[in-house]
This record gives C-alpha cells, sequence and structure tokens, in this order.
C-alpha cells in the first residue's frame, strides 16, 4: 500500500498513464497462451489502416473492445484480442502516390512496378504502426505480441488458399461485364465502394426526330447529355399508349450521323421524365442489362480516364464536364433542346477520392456469390451468429437477398496480386497457390502473371482465421477461433461482416464470431458527422493530452446506446473529467486515513452505514454484470457513476467520517477503514475496463491483493451481505436528509446554522430513524431531532416536506432572520415590479401589437403572466413572516 504522501493532491492523467501502460507491457498481461480446457474469449479488432490517423470512431470502437476484453481477463477467461492493420490498397496507393508528385513530380509508372511497391514498402514501415502506437496511448490491451498485417507471410498465404480453391470451384471467374470505374483512381470498384448522394443538377428535355415520321420527334429526358453520342436506342413502356405506334421505328440520334431504334421494355418508369429513356449501353448498368436483352450494339464514348473517346466523334478528347457544355450548346443551336429544369439526383461517387463514378464495361475479376451466401444467411437467421442490437440482423439478411456477384479485381499495384498466369504460348490461364515459372500445361517459360490486384475486403474478409495460422491447424485456431465477438459500425456491415461470414462459414465451417456488436458514429455536437472538410473533427490525441485517456474513454462509452449514434460534447468531457476529480479526491482522503490499517484487526458491528453501502456494493456489482452481459456498456458505466458518486462520495465517506477521525475507538475505526477499503477496492474493480489508469493507480495504493488491478478478480455480488432492510432504512434517512436540505436552501439558511427538526415517521421506521439520528445531526446540519408517530400532531409554523414513510418538519421561527429575509424579498419584488412595469408598457403599445409578430407578442404575455406570479408568491411569503 502507498505512503500517503505518494498521493498528490491533483491527479495527473499523463504520467499516470505512462507509468501503468509501461508496467502492464513488461508484465505482459495483454498476452494470451493456449491453455486446453480454460474458457476462451476473444475478438480479432478491425484493422485499421496503414494510413490511418486515430479519430473518434477508433477511440469509440476500441473502447468498447477493451472494456470487453477489460471484464473478461478479470473474469479469468483466457483472453485474447487479436490486434493489427490493413495495407488498405487502393488508399494506400493513392496517398503514396501523392507523396511522389508532391516531391519529385513523377507517377507509379514513372517508377515502374518493382521500384513503387519498395516505395510503399518502405512507407508502410514509417508510418504503419502510428496508428498502434496512438491507440497504446488509449490504454487498449491488444496483445501486441500477436500483431498482424493483412500483407504479412501468414495472410497472404490465406488469401492465396482461398483465391485458388474458390477458382478450382468455379466460384471466381474472369468476366467482361459492366463496373463502376473511379477515372480518378484508375480502377474498378464494388459496389458498396460506391457512396451516393444526391447530387443538385439538371434534366434536359431533348427532341429525337422520327425517321419514318417526317415532322415528328420523340422527346426524352435525360440527367446526362454528354452520353448521348453513345446512344443505341430510345426505349419506352410496351404499357405506355403514348408511344404504342411508334415501337419498331427508328430514330436519328442528334448530333450525329447515327439511326438508333425505338424499343420496349417493361423497365422503363413511366412517370419518370416523359416516358422515353436513351439507353446508353456502355456507361449504365440498367442500360447494359437492356442492351443485352435486346442485343443492342454497345458504344465507348468515355475512357477508363473520363476523357471522351473516338466514338464519341467531334467531342473527342474532352472532359465529361466539356462534353456536356459543348453536346448541349449544339442541341440547342440545332433546335433540339425543348427545356432544362432543376433535378437533384442520387450520383455515385468513390469512396475513396470521393469523385463521380463511371460506370464502364470492363473485364474484371468476380466471385460468384449466390451459392455462398447461404451459409452465411442461414447461421444469422438460425442464431448462431447474433446482431446486437438485433434490428441490424434486417439490414444483414435484406442485403445479402439481393447481393451481386462481388468485383474483386482493382488496377492497383499495392495489394495482393491476383495469382493468376497466362502462357503466351498455348493460353493457358492457371491459378496457383505459389508463383509460377514455367506453363503448368504445356511447359514453355512464356508467361506472365495478372497486372491487377485484389480488392482490400478480399484479404480482410479472411481475418478472423488468416490471423490464427489458418490455413494450417493451429492451437490458436482451435482454442480462440470462432471469436467471441466482433465489435464494429454499423457502416461496415456490408464491406467486412458480411464477407467474414461468407468465408468463415466456406472455409471454417463455422462461424466467425458469436456476436456482432454493433455502434454507431461519432458526430459533432450538431449532430453532423466529423469530417476534414466541415471542419468539425477532434482530435482524440488532443482531448487525452488535456484530458487524460480515461476522460476520453469514460464521455464515449456514456450517456450511448449500442447502434445509436453520440454526439461529442466538450461539456461531457468536463463533466467526466470532474468525476475522475472525484474519484482521485475520494480516495485521496481514504488513503490519508487508512493509517494503522490492520487487515486482520478486531472490527465493531457494522453500523447501518456499513450494512448498506455493502449491500448496495453487491447489487451495483450484479447490475453492472447484468448489463455487460447484455452489451449495455453505456448503462453499466452509469451504473459505476452513480454508486461511487452519488453513494460511495456524497454519503458514506461523510458518514464514515466521525470514526475514521475517532482514534479512541480502534474497533469502529479500523470497522470504517475495513468498508470504505473494501468498497474503493471493489469500484475501482468495477471501472477498471472503463477507466483502466486511474482505477490501477488508486488500485495500487489500497489494501489489494493481485499483482495488477487488470488481473485482479472481477467483484462478484456476494447475497449475504444483500440486505434489503437496510438500504430501506438507509434511504428513508437519505431522502429526510435531502428534504432538510432542500427547506434550508429554500429560505437560505446559512450552512453552518443548526435547526431543530420534527419527523413524524411509521412505525417500521421510527426505531431505525431514532437509532440513527447521529447520521441526521451530522448530515442535515440539526441541533435537535424529535421523532414521533406518524399519527401525532403536525407542528405549526414549520416548512414541512414528505418523503417515503416520513414527513419532515422544520419550524420557521430561529430558522430564518425575519429582517434579513424581509430586506431580501422587498428588493427581489423591486425588481420584479421594474420588470413587470417594462413588459405590460409593451402590451398596452397598440404600435407593438400592431407590429410584432404573433410569436413575439405570446412571449412577453407569458413573460408577464410568470412575473405576476412570482410577485403573487412574494407577496403571499411577506405576510407569513409577519405572523412570525
Amino acid at each position: 500500500m502507498c505512503e500517503e504522501h505518494n498521493i498528490p493532491k491533483v491527479y495527473d492523467p499523463a504520467s499516470v498513464e505512462k507509468k501503468w501502460y509501461k508496467f502492464w507491457e513488461e508484465h505482459r498481461y495483454f498476452h494470451a497462451e493456449v491453455e486446453e480446457g480454460k474458457e476462451a474469449f476473444s475478438i480479432v479488432i478491425p484493422p485499421p489502416n496503414i494510413t490511418g490517423q486515430l479519430h473518434m470512431g477508433h477511440a469509440l470502437d476500441n473502447t468498447l473492445q477493451d472494456i470487453l476484453i477489460r471484464w473478461h481477463r478479470m473474469m479469468g477467461h483466457n483472453t485474447l484480442w487479436m490486434p493489427g492493420y490493413d495495407h488498405a490498397g487502393l488508399a494506400t496507393q493513392i496517398k503514396v502516390e501523392e507523396v511522389i508528385k508532391k516531391e519529385e513530380g513523377k507517377t507509379r509508372y514513372d517508377l515502374g512496378r518493382e521500384e513503387f511497391l519498395k516505395r510503399v514498402w518502405e512507407w508502410k514501415e514509417q508510418y504503419g504502426d502510428r496508428i498502434i502506437n496512438q491507440l497504446k496511448h488509449l490504454g487498449v490491451s491488444c496483445d501486441w505480441e500477436r500483431k498482424r498485417f493483412t500483407m504479412d507471410e501468414g495472410c497472404s498465404k490465406a488469401v492465396r488458399e482461398v483465391f485458388c480453391t474458390l477458382f478450382e470451384k468455379g466460384l471466381i471467374y474472369k468476366g467482361t461485364r459492366i463496373t463502376n470505374w473511379c477515372v480518378n483512381c484508375n480502377t474498378a470498384l464494388s459496389d458498396i465502394e460506391v457512396e451516393h448522394k444526391d447530387d443538385p443538377g439538371h434534366l434536359w428535355y431533348i427532341n429525337y426526330p422520327v425517321v419514318e415520321e417526317e415532322g415528328r420527334s420523340l422527346m426524352i429526358a435525360t440527367t446526362r447529355p454528354e452520353t448521348l453520342p453513345g446512344d443505341t436506342a430510345v426505349a419506352v413502356n410496351p404499357e405506355d399508349p403514348r408511344y404504342g405506334d411508334l415501337v419498331g421505328k427508328t430514330l436519328r440520334l442528334p448530333t450525329t450521323d447515327r439511326i438508333i431504334p425505338i424499343i420496349a421494355d417493361s423497365y422503363v418508369d413511366t412517370k419518370f421524365g416523359t416516358g422515353a429513356v436513351k439507353i446508353t449501353p456502355s456507361h449504365d448498368p440498367n442500360d447494359y442489362e437492356m442492351g443485352i436483352r435486346h442485343n443492342l450494339p454497345s458504344i465507348v464514348v468515355i475512357g477508363m480516364d473520363g476523357i471522351m473517346t473516338k466514338e464519341a466523334g467531334k467531342y473527342e478528347g474532352m472532359t465529361r464536364e466539356e462534353c456536356r457544355k459543348a453536346i448541349v450548346a449544339d442541341l440547342k443551336a440545332d433546335g433540339y433542346l425543348v427545356k432544362v429544369e432543376e433535378h437533384s439526383h442520387a450520383v455515385g461517387h468513390c469512396q475513396r477520392c470521393g469523385h463521380a463514378v463511371e460506370s464502364q464495361v470492363s473485364t474484371q475479376w468476380f466471385v460468384k456469390m449466390e451459392p455462398l451466401v447461404k451459409a452465411a444467411v442461414d447461421c444469422v437467421e438460425d442464431g448462431r451468429t447474433q446482431f446486437v442490437p438485433e434490428r441490424f440482423t434486417k439490414t444483414y439478411t435484406g442485403w445479402m437477398d439481393n447481393i451481386r456477384d462481388w468485383c474483386i479485381s482493382r488496377q492497383i499495384w499495392w495489394g495482393h496480386r491476383i495469382p493468376v498466369w497466362y502462357c503466351d504460348d498455348c493460353g493457358e490461364m492457371s491459378a496457383s497457390r505459389t508463383d509460377l515459372t514455367v506453363c503448368p500445361k504445356c511447359g514453355s517459360a512464356h508467361i506472365h502473371q495478372d497486372e491487377d490486384a485484389l480488392d482490400t475486403w478480399f484479404s480482410s474478409a479472411l481475418w478472423p482465421f488468416s490471423t490464427m495460422g489458418w490455413p494450417n491447424k493451429t492451437p490458436l485456431l482451435k482454442q480462440f477461433y470462432p471469436t467471441s465477438v466482433l465489435v464494429t459500425g454499423y457502416d461496415i456491415i456490408f464491406f467486412w461482416v458480411a464477407r467474414m461470414l461468407i468465408m468463415g462459414m466456406e472455409f471454417m465451417h463455422e462461424i466467425p464470431f458469436d456476436k456482432v456488436f454493433i455502434h454507431g458514429l461519432v458526430r459533432d455536437s450538431q449532430g453532423r458527422k466529423m469530417s476534414k472538410s466541415l471542419g468539425n473533427g477532434i482530435d482524440p490525441l488532443e482531448v487525452i493530452d488535456q484530458y487524460g485517456a480515461d476522460t476520453l474513454r469514460f464521455m464515449l462509452i456514456t450517456g450511448n446506446t449500442p447502434g445509436n449514434d453520440m454526439r461529442f460534447y466538450w461539456e461531457r468531457v468536463e463533466a467526466t473529467r470532474n468525476f475522475a476529480n472525484k474519484i482521485w479526491n475520494a480516495s485521496r482522503f481514504a488513503l490519508m486515513n487508512m493509517e494503522g490499517y490492520d487487515a486482520n484487526a478486531k472490527l465493531a458491528p457494522y453500523t447501518l452505514a456499513d450494512k448498506w453501502i455493502l449491500s448496495r456494493l453487491q447489487h451495483t456489482a450484479k447490475s453492472v454484470t447484468e448489463m455487460l452481459e447484455k452489451f449495455e456498456l453505456g448503462e453499466a458505466g452509469r451504473m459505476i457513476y452513480d454508486f461511487i458518486w452519488g453513494e460511495v462520495c456524497d454519503w458514506y465517506i461523510e458518514l464514515a467520517k466521525p470514526r475514521l477521525y475517532n482514534k479512541e475507538n480502534a474497533e469502529e475505526r479500523a470497522t470504517a477503514q475495513h468498508v470504505l477499503a473494501t468498497v474503493l477496492t471493489s469500484a475501482m474493480q468495477l471501472l477498471h475496463p472503463y477507466m483502466p489508469f486511474i482505477t490501477e493507480e488508486i488500485y495500487q495504493c489500497l489494501p489489494h491483493e493481485a499483482e495488477s488491478i487488470m488481473i485482479s478478480k472481477w467483484p462478484e455480488a456476494d447475497e449475504a451481505l444483500m440486505d434489503d432492510e437496510a438500504e430501506r432504512l438507509m434511504g428513508a434517512i437519505m431522502e429526510s436528509i435531502k428534504a432538510i436540505r432542500n427547506m434550508r436552501a429554500e429560505v437560505n439558511v446559512p450552512p453552518g446554522k443548526k435547526v431543530p427538526a420534527t419527523m413524524l415517521a411509521a412505525a417500521d421506521l421510527k426505531d431505525g430513524i431514532e437509532a440513527n439520528a447521529d447520521y441526521i445531526h451530522l448530515m442535515g446540519a440539526i441541533s435537535e431531532l424529535t421523532v414521533l408517530a406518524d399519527n401525532a400532531a403536525k407542528p405549526e409554523n414549520a416548512m414541512a416536506a414528505v418523503v417515503a414513510g416520513i414527513e419532515v418538519y422544520l419550524p420557521l421561527a430561529g430558522l430564518i432572520d425575519v429582517e434579513k429575509e424581509n430586506a431580501r424579498l422587498n428588493k427581489e419584488l423591486a425588481a420584479i415590479d421594474k420588470e413587470l412595469s417594462r413588459v405590460e408598457g409593451k402590451l398596452g403599445n397598440a404600435g407593438f401589437l400592431a407590429k410584432a409578430p404573433e410569436a413575439v407578442i405570446e412571449k412577453e404575455k407569458a413573460k408577464a403572466e410568470e412575473l405576476n406570479g412570482k410577485k403573487a408568491a412574494i407577496n403571499e411569503r411577506l405576510e407569513y413572516l409577519k405572523t412570525l
């Protein structure tokens, strides 16, 4: 136990946090070894990108995980938190390309693939651990000895194994299809890497002349006139009576010399625009499908670089934006443009760079999803994997019901290169778990590997088992897979959660995790998503530097419910810092009064306060554990807060002071010391998962058994110490004291002035109140307490309050200084009269009533009513004072 002088007056988070994190790492408390027969609890960290910087989302996500990990570690489970980070293919490549361009004025093509990848690895070595080190500042207790990287040797082996197995099963194929294409990043994107948002735009109405009927036109409406040179048909709905006679006829395509057909397709929405739509199979996924159905040609007019192609005719070489302006100008000049309307519509943007995405026909690699989905849906629907909150189950299954084949190839260099080789001599295409040097079919050495890399999420999908040694059957995999819980935000259910479930069921034939604990986003105080563009991001490291990691952690978790977004308020940070200071000051007081503490000392019988606080501790421990089991981490935190601040600090410590100060009665003092030490130690253990640093510092200075609080035993409720009667009696006494304090405050009784009180108590409370009258004297500043039966005559000329089973009376005579109170009330009355005169003057002004908005007039009327009410109350009080 610490000496008193080692407990500073002020808590300094920075020095404490650095000291204890180093201590924990040196003692390897975070490390887990395989222990057969021991109950396991495991989590794999959502791997942050090596491009990453710690943000509030990381802080929330990792604090939630750390609370669960620390709790289960204290529960005695074999606890593994597997850390690591993601190579983040496209995001990292963009980042490094930007650096090279800025510093050297070069592109990756100038460097060549080998040299560029060398630069990315160097960048990874320099910055890869940045976010890991930042997470350590947050206090997370990952098993850093087992840190993994999605492109380390083991994870890369797992990627090869999965790719080749799916390829051999025919579940990975190469196909030419329309895909999402980012012209800025120059790569294909999967559907969920495209963010759709409403952009302000226009709807252009254009007449297409009917070839067979001179003077007749078919008017279409489009949001993308720049794709007009790629039109190969115009479609109408076969049920639309407006156009029935036109189906089968042809149109002259404006700005070109081509003739295109009018076709009928039920996909066409009769209510959008004119009910006639231009069909551009090369640049719209729905048009592409329609083109296949009607055997339409596909003309590419926008290149992979976003520049108009030769097929765009005179618009060749223009950007999409330049082409749009030029075509609209030509349509107007030639008399084809009918009108233009304002029109907001959903436009796909690249999740990585924010540029508008094109739909482009290209040859890519795909995973057939339909054969893989059933097992991943079944395991959720039958409850083997459960979403918390449960409502996210429908979000997951609904998306899986409509899943499309997954485009897994990316036209990038950084990442897992697709393990497929092509023979230049015989044309054989071979997938291989090891690098090939000759063609497996003809033996030719003239082979080359596919240029593309895999989607980052392909390797992330294997994370729960690739990190544990798969495809080898390792002891680690046997003990810790399936993992116990996945903690993640709702924004990556489709990106990551769904794919891990798919791959886990396909390759492990078992779920990857028992529970999926979903949390929301951290928003600013106005409810906006934190972003660089809004300038509303808050750096968690700055909060930690100023207030400490414990404060940030506790603030992020409390006042929040699973699955819901939370708002960041600096006021809540301040309030949580105050809580940390309250804990520190209370503990410092307790430790200053632990002089001579002897765990084996003879104790006096427990007082009511002792029985009450020990009982409250048991109930709190039980309730907190129940809430943690339900993943109600915020509610569990609130319970701990209320217990420590509202019961231990505000009541028990105050009630225990007379005995702690009384060195003459050794047994009573030892009892107070024992109970206070027991309660504070247990309270620190309950709080430890939330606020690990301050609790370790205090635990080390209290009587304790374990070498560290993080490996101490989680408090279990002792039913023998649960005392409902003590809680009921103490509760009634506390409510009585609160009532006394409120009445004293109401009439401004000086804090040091003691006053008499009378209580009328129910029969089952009267004896208990009399036996513990000292508490009321101490906490209510009562000079003399009279306790009567509840049917006794009520005192006259007294303030009164009623609490459960008790009526409390404070005699007014002598309670207040009548002269001073008269003066105070008259001063307040004068101020009210002045304000009332101003308000009534406004309301009596005809000009004000005629010109002011109704809401302003109503506000002034309400103010007048409120002031008149206050005035009446003060006058009534002044009349009453005359009777004293």
